[in-house]
């Protein structure tokens, strides 16, 4: 079984294990990429998978005072 290394300008990388797979991707905007062509990869595009600090719940605490 072999792998297909695919890349997308918003999500990020991902590895298809199906050739049938890796074509209905590229039909979603997917590009095949060699690991060994790194450099090849466009550096223009927005990160991927970035996570905001989580949002806190409840009412903020009060200082206690010693």
């Amino acid at each position: 079984m072999g792998v297909i290394h695919l890349m997308h300008p918003r999500h990020g990388f991902k590895i298809a294990t199906m050739e049938m797979e890796a074509q209905y991707d590229e039909q979603h905007g997917w590009m095949r990429y060699e690991p060994e062509d790194l450099e090849a990869l466009p550096e223009d595009a927005e990160p991927a998978n970035v996570l905001t600090e989580p949002r806190r719940r409840g009412r903020a605490r009060a200082e206690k005072s010693e």
